[in-house]
C-alpha cells in the first residue's frame, strides 16, 4: 500500500477562510437584495401617494388640519422729531363668557362658595362699573340667554388686569369649565396725552373694521398703508394626538413715522393758546409754528371749547389746515406786495383816508379808528402799520380798478393760491372776474382780506417765504419713514416758489412787518427778549348774511433780523373783552416766541460781566477735615494748614489773605462735642458717635445746640439742633 497523503494545516486553514468569505458575501448579497426590494416598494408607494392617490391623501390632511389663520402685524410707531415715542401699540382685551362651553355646569356655577356670588364680588371690586348684586344679575342674564359670546364687561382691560381676572373664583377653572375667554384688540397709546393729537390722528380699531386697525384721521390716515403692515399666516395641523401650530408666513410689522413735531415747542404752544382762549372765553383757536429754513412744522394745535372753561384738542377737524375763512388784514401784505411789484405804489406814497369812513359804490369802507376821526393823510407804509382798510383799498383801486385781472394774476404769481401739497389741506379760493359773484366791490374788499378764503397754513407759508428771503417752501409734518430702526425714506425741503417777489420789494415788506410791531397795531407784541415781525388781523365772521363775531389773528416770524421760526395764531369768537389781534392772538405769539428763544439761547458765561454780588471766598461749613480739604483743593481755594488727615475742623474765612483757615476740633471723650457751624450730616454723625440722639429743626448749618459743649454725655440723651442758612 502506498503511504497516506499528509495534510498541510496551513492549507486547511486557508480553505476554511475562503469558505467563510463566500458565506459572508452571500449574506451581504441577500441583505442588499432585501433592502433593494424594500426601497423599491417604498418608491412605488411614494409614487402612488404622490401621483395616483394624491387627492385621496390631501383630503385626509385637510381633515386633520385647521384652516390657515391670519396673523396680525404690529402697527408702526410714531415718533417726535427728536426720537421720543409719541404713539405705540398697547394690547387691550374684551371679556366674554361662553355659557355653552363643554365643561360648563350650571349647578357648579351657581354654588355660592366658589361660583357666581364670589365671582360677582371680585368683578365688582376690580372693574367698579357694577355692584356685586349688579354683576350677579348680569351673569344670570347671560346664563339664561345661553349665549356663547356674552360680554362680561363693556370696556377693555389691560394685560395685567386680565391676568388678575383669570385668577378670580370659577374663572380660574379654565375656559372649558368656566366659559371665560378674551378677545385682544390693539389700542394706540399716546404717551404725551393730547399734544398734537389732531395732527397725529386716530384709528378705527379691529372691532370697527373686522380686521387690522385702520387710519381714521391725521398722520394715522395719511400713512395708513405704511403703518398697517402685512398679515402673516399660521396653520394648525394634527400630528398624532396633538395639534401643532406652524407659521407659514411671518407677518410684516408696519413702518415707523418720525414727525417734525418738537414736543417742548408743542407743549408751551398748546398751553399758551389754551390759557388765552380761557381768559377771553373764545370758541376755538389754532396755532402753528414752522421752522423757516426747512418748512418743518414744530407745533400745531387745534383747540376748541367743549364746555365753559374747558378746552381740548379738537377731534373733528384740523382747522389749521382745512378752514377756508376770510383772513382779514393779514391779506393786506400780499396785496401791497403785488402793488409794489407792479410799480403801483411806493412805501412813501400818500393816501388820504379821511375821517376813517370811505364810501365806494354805495358801500362804506371803515377804518378801526373811525370813531376817533380816522388817519387822514398817511403813507402806504403807515397804512400797513396801522392796518387801514381805506389806505389799502384806495392803493389797490388806483392801480387795478380798470384791470382787476392784473391784481389777481399778481396774487397767483406770489404764491397765494399755490398748491402746498399738504395732505388734507384746503385750497385757497381767490375770486377772479370769471366768477359770477365778482362785483365792483370785490377788488377793494379783497385787498384787505374779504371775499377770499385762505386756510391758515397757506397764510403761514406765505409769511414764512418772506422770512426765508422770498423762498416759499412746502410745510412738512414728517421727517422720516423707518423700518426696524433704519431709514427707508427721508423727506427733504421742497420749494414751491423760488422767489415770491424781488429782493427790493422783499426788503420793503420786511421793514413794514417790523414796524407793525414797533409802531403800529402790533405794539402789544413787542418783546424785549426777541425781535418780532408780523401782521395783525381783526376780521368779522359772517353768519346768516350778517357779521356777528370776530376772528383775530397774528402771523409773523422771529427773530426779525435773522428769522428762525414763523408762526400764526388764530382765535375765533372771543366773548370777553374787545377783540384785539395784538393783545389776544399777538399775546399768544409773543409767549411762544419768547419761550422758544429762551430755550435755544446759548450764553458763554466766560464772556459775561462779573456779578457785582460775588464773594471772594465761599461760606464753608465746619465738618469732616478730609472731605472739606479735598473739596477746597478741587475748587482751588487755598487752606491753612494745607492738609488735615482726619478729625473735624472749624472753618474760618480770611478774606484779606484769600484763604480758609482750618482748626481741628478735638472733643474730649464722654463729653458733648461742639457742632456749631457744621452741616446736618457731620453734626449728626459726631453727636451720635458720642452716644447721643439728635433732633433736627430747620436747614443749613447748626446755629445752636441744646446741650452745652464740653458737658458730660449721658448716653441715649437727646440733643436738639437748630439749623439755618
Amino acid at each position: 500500500m502506498g503511504e497516506a497523503r499528509k495534510i498541510n494545516p496551513e492549507e486547511e486553514e486557508s480553505k476554511e477562510l475562503a469558505s467563510e468569505k463566500k458565506q459572508i458575501v452571500w449574506r451581504y448579497f441577500m441583505v442588499i437584495l432585501l433592502l433593494g426590494a424594500v426601497i423599491t416598494n417604498i418608491c412605488v408607494d411614494l409614487f402612488k401617494i404622490a401621483f395616483r392617490e394624491k387627492e385621496k391623501w390631501m383630503a385626509v390632511v385637510e381633515r386633520h388640519k385647521i384652516p390657515d389663520q391670519l396673523v396680525k402685524p404690529d402697527r408702526g410707531n410714531i415718533y417726535s422729531s427728536d426720537g421720543k415715542l409719541m404713539v405705540t401699540n398697547v394690547p387691550r382685551y374684551y371679556l366674554y363668557m361662553d355659557f355653552q362651553a363643554d365643561g360648563f355646569v350650571a349647578d357648579t356655577f351657581l354654588r355660592s362658595g366658589s361660583g357666581l356670588d364670589s365671582l360677582a364680588l371680585c368683578l365688582s371690586e376690580k372693574l367698579k362699573n357694577r355692584t356685586a348684586k349688579g354683576y350677579r344679575n348680569h351673569l344670570l342674564r347671560g346664563m339664561k340667554s345661553k349665549s356663547r359670546e356674552y360680554p362680561l364687561y363693556e370696556g377693555r382691560v389691560s394685560y395685567a388686569d386680565l391676568k388678575e381676572i383669570k385668577q378670580f373664583p370659577f374663572i380660574r377653572r379654565g375656559r372649558n369649565i368656566s366659559g371665560f375667554y378674551e378677545k385682544e384688540v390693539i389700542q394706540r397709546q399716546r404717551f404725551y396725552g393730547s399734544l398734537a393729537s389732531r395732527t397725529i390722528g386716530d384709528i378705527y380699531n379691529e372691532k370697527e373694521t373686522g380686521g387690522l386697525p385702520k387710519g381714521k384721521t391725521g398722520l394715522e390716515l395719511q400713512y395708513d398703508s405704511l403703518l398697517r403692515g402685512q398679515y402673516g399666516t399660521r396653520s394648525t395641523i394634527r400630528v398624532g394626538k396633538n395639534w401643532t401650530s406652524v407659521m407659514e408666513e411671518e407677518p410684516v410689522p408696519g413702518m415707523d413715522i418720525v414727525t417734525t413735531i418738537d414736543l417742548q415747542i408743542q407743549d408751551f404752544t398748546e398751553k399758551a393758546l389754551i390759557d388765552k382762549l380761557r381768559s377771553v372765553d373764545a370758541e376755538t383757536g389754532i396755532a402753528i409754528v414752522m421752522e423757516v429754513r426747512t418748512g418743518e412744522i414744530k407745533a400745531i394745535s387745534n383747540i376748541e371749547r367743549i364746555r365753559p372753561g374747558v378746552y381740548v384738542e379738537t377731534n373733528t377737524r384740523n382747522y389749521a389746515l382745512t378752514d377756508q375763512l376770510e383772513p382779514g388784514s393779514t391779506f393786506k401784505i400780499p396785496s401791497i406786495m403785488v402793488a409794489l411789484e407792479d410799480g403801483v405804489c411806493t412805501p412813501d406814497d400818500v393816501v388820504d383816508t379821511g375821517n376813517g369812513i370811505y364810501r365806494y359804490e354805495n358801500r362804506k369802507i371803515i377804518d378801526h379808528n373811525a370813531d376817533r376821526g380816522g388817519y387822514h393823510q398817511i403813507t402806504v407804509a403807515q397804512a400797513v402799520w396801522n392796518s387801514s382798510n381805506i389806505g389799502i383799498a384806495k392803493t389797490i383801486l388806483k392801480g387795478y380798478r380798470n384791470n382787476p385781472k392784473k391784481f389777481t394774476d399778481g396774487l397767483s404769481r406770489i404764491g397765494m393760491d399755490a398748491d402746498l401739497q399738504v395732505y388734507g389741506a384746503g385750497r385757497p379760493r381767490i375770486r377772479t372776474q370769471s366768477d359770477p359773484r365778482w362785483s365792483k366791490l370785490t377788488l377793494p374788499w379783497m385787498s384787505f382780506g374779504y371775499e377770499v378764503q385762505i386756510p391758515p397754513i397757506q397764510t403761514l407759508a406765505f409769511y414764512n417765504a418772506i422770512a426765508n428771503n422770498g423762498k416759499m417752501i412746502r410745510p412738512v409734518f414728517t421727517k422720516e419713514i423707518r423700518r426696524d430702526g433704519k431709514t427707508v425714506e427721508r423727506f427733504s425741503t421742497k420749494v414751491i416758489r423760488s422767489s415770491v417777489c424781488s429782493q427790493k420789494t422783499l426788503n420793503i415788506i420786511r421793514e413794514m412787518l417790523v414796524d407793525v410791531v414797533e409802531k403800529g397795531t402790533g405794539r402789544a407784541v413787542h418783546s424785549d427778549a426777541v425781535a418780532i415781525a408780523g401782521k395783525t388781523s381783526t376780521a368779522q365772521i359772517a353768519a346768516d348774511g350778517k357779521y356777528r363775531s370776530h376772528q383775530i389773528s397774528f402771523c409773523g416770524y422771529f427773530p426779525a433780523d435773522n428769522p428762525a421760526y414763523s408762526c400764526i395764531v388764530v382765535i375765533r369768537r372771543p366773548h370777553i373783552g374787545t377783540p384785539s389781534a395784538g393783545l389776544m392772538s399777538g399775546g399768544v405769539f409773543k409767549t411762544i416766541a419768547e419761550k422758544i428763544h429762551a430755550g435755544q439761547t446759548k450764553i458763554d458765561i466766560r464772556s459775561m460781566d462779573a456779578d457785582s454780588m460775588k464773594v471772594a471766598l465761599p461760606e464753608v461749613k465746619n465738618g469732616d477735615a478730609e472731605t472739606l480739604t479735598a473739596l477746597l483743593n478741587e475748587l482751588e481755594i487755598e487752606t491753612e494748614p494745607r492738609r488735615l488727615k482726619s478729625g473735624y475742623v472749624v472753618a474760618e474765612r480770611r478774606t484779606e489773605d484769600r484763604l480758609i483757615a482750618l482748626k481741628t476740633v478735638a472733643p474730649k471723650e464722654n463729653t458733648v462735642p461742639n457742632v456749631a457751624g457744621m452741616g446736618a450730616r457731620d453734626a449728626v454723625y459726631l453727636l451720635e458717635k458720642s452716644g447721643l440722639r439728635v433732633s433736627l429743626s430747620g436747614r443749613g448749618q447748626v446755629v445752636s445746640q441744646s446741650l452745652t459743649p464740653g458737658q458730660r454725655v449721658n448716653r441715649g440723651q437727646t440733643v436738639s439742633l437748630v439749623l439755618r442758612h
